[in-house]
């Protein structure tokens, strides 16, 4: 099972960036992904979750709004869209998998992860 983010880069204040986790192994329709971000010195905190076939949805309020997550099983993708990103979204995101049902927020139940991708948002 392995799992690769990308798609992170250099954007203005006010910008987008569309991420993807790109996945391989067991079938991705059995696993529900998660992203993730950290910043130097801080918790890898959560940003939004979607469970195995979509129907559940979950964002850190930090996010609402602003991101979006959806995923296409067929192609082994689950996609982070980041619309008006500010400063303070600036940090490393991951992606990672959890097969339990549902969303977790909880870092430690996800037992896939991917290698990070960084987002720069500059001012």
């Amino acid at each position: 099972v392995q799992l690769q983010a990308s798609g992170g880069g250099l954007v203005q204040v006010g910008g987008s960036l569309r991420l993807s986790c790109a996945y391989s192994g067991r079938p991705l329709n059995n696993l529900a992904v998660g992203w993730f971000r950290q910043t130097p010195g801080k918790e890898r905190e959560f940003v939004t979750g979607i469970s195995r076939g979509g129907e559940f949805i979950s964002y850190a309020d930090s996010v609402k709004g602003r991101f979006t997550v959806s995923r296409d099983n067929a192609k082994n993708t689950v996609y982070l869209q980041m619309n008006s990103l500010k400063p303070e979204d600036t940090a490393v995101y991951y992606c990672a998998a959890y097969s339990g049902i549902g969303i977790t927020r909880t870092t430690y139940d996800y037992k896939y992860w991917g290698q990070g991708t960084l987002v720069t948002v500059s001012s």
